[in-house]
């Protein structure tokens, strides 16, 4: 992959890692170019929101601090690692369940 695909797809890569309304609108801004890098983190943002929102509903079933605070800090980082190594250029999947989210999404974000 040419430095040219990787800027052309920088915003809508990072855009993705933003709610899951933002990863909805990378996609769909995607479809006609299908930049690859920008596919990767599309997926990869994707699966990070979905986690979210399933984890995150589980873990308020639980009203407790010693629950909620590793939870949170746990996708904040794995959030703020995605937007940078998109932000800065590169694929590094997102540690432990990064190769999770390109295997389920394959089909689903091409």
């Amino acid at each position: 992959m040419n430095q040219d695909t990787i800027d052309q797809g920088k915003t809508y890569a990072v855009v993705g890692y933003l709610t899951l309304i933002g990863s909805i609108i990378a996609i769909i801004m995607n479809s006609d170019v299908k930049n690859p890098f920008t596919t990767f983190h599309n997926r990869q943002g994707l699966g990070l929101c979905l986690s979210y929102l399933i984890f995150g509903y589980v873990q308020g079933l639980y009203d407790n601090w010693l629950i909620t605070l590793p939870f949170m800090i746990c996708f904040g980082l794995l959030l703020i690692f995605g937007v940078a190594t998109a932000a800065t250029g590169k694929m590094i999947l997102i540690p432990v369940i990064g190769p999770f989210f390109q295997k389920i999404f394959a089909n689903i974000i091409k």
